[in-house]
């Protein structure tokens, strides 16, 4: 039903002890996120969340011209190919010709232009052959900024991280600090209003079951502990709104407090993390030898 490396996923994940990992799993049939719950509901599980374990290798490139940014994912299977040249111009050309045409809306859209007689799928194609491995070209997103607001950008660990921000009225340097933030802190959200809803309701029935489990809350009605779960998400939106977190350099103030004390208000944030929500293929090098030599004999 699962195995040890599910065990050790989820002990990652929430700090649990082995045992209890694998009580929840076997609880749950195997099922992660539905483990993650459970633990928490009896009050085990240390951590909510955490951030999305990267589960592809690959490259996040950002670009701006004039007015407009793109930031864009492509994924490899290895990160030795992430970082071969051949690979890494590939996806500053990407870049450049999404910036170029500026009616494309989604991927499809990006390798359907015309380059010559070639297509950028066809591009895309000739390299894979000629590398030798799976590429993906996952995603994209183009932001647009008027004259008085900025972009801050910002990659972290080689690209394997990239956030743009916008920013109205204060200066670059304000805003690759938003940026360096967001790819730091891992925010959901800009603010409480970006916070998908459903998001917003799990969390709410899981502060709600971690009060049924304490004794004090034993006999208070069920409209009663909703009231408290609402005022205890507070801190949820704190720790996942980035206008709402402390600010890294300076925990006295917020994000928000930050950019105004320096006449800015941060209009938007999008940040991506290579292969958030890829999962990963777990390999034995010596496991594979093993059976590409018994496969030969």
């Amino acid at each position: 039903m699962f195995t040890a490396n599910d065990v050790k996923e989820l002990r990652e994940k929430t700090g649990a002890g082995m045992m209890d990992c694998k009580k929840a799993l076997d609880a749950c049939e195997g099922n992660q996120e539905k483990a993650i719950d459970w633990l928490r509901e009896k009050g085990i599980a240390k951590a909510a969340k955490k951030e999305s374990r990267i589960a592809a290798e690959g490259l996040c490139q950002i670009k701006e011209d004039g007015n407009r940014a793109v930031m864009l994912e492509v994924n490899s299977e290895t990160d030795f190919v992430a970082k071969n040249s051949e690979f890494t111009n590939f996806v500053d050309y990407l870049a450049d010709k999404i910036l170029e045409n500026k009616n494309v809306e989604t991927v499809e859209d990006v390798l359907a232009i015309k380059d010559g007689k070639e297509t950028i799928n066809d591009k895309l194609v000739a390299l894979v052959s000629k590398i030798g491995e799976k590429l993906s070209f996952r995603r994209f997103v183009v932001v647009e900024k008027a004259k008085d607001e900025t972009f801050g950008a910002y990659k972290h660990m080689g690209g394997k991280i990239g956030v743009i921000v916008v920013v109205k009225g204060a200066s670059e340097e304000v805003a690759r600090d938003v940026a360096m933030q967001a790819a730091a802190m891992n925010p959901i959200a800009l603010n409480r209003d970006g916070v998908p809803e459903d998001v917003v309701n799990h969390e709410k029935e899981m502060i709600k079951a971690e009060m049924k489990n304490d004794p004090k809350n034993e006999k208070k009605p069920e409209d009663i502990l909703d009231k408290m779960a609402v005022g205890k998400l507070g801190k949820f939106f704190k720790e996942n709104c980035l206008v709402e977190q402390d600010f890294i350099k300076d925990s006295s103030v917020t994000v928000e407090k930050y950019v105004s004390d320096n006449g800015g208000e941060i209009k938007s944030m999008v940040r991506y993390a290579v292969g958030e929500g890829i999962e990963k293929r777990q390999e034995n090098f010596a496991e594979e030898v093993a059976a590409q030599m018994n496969a030969a004999n």
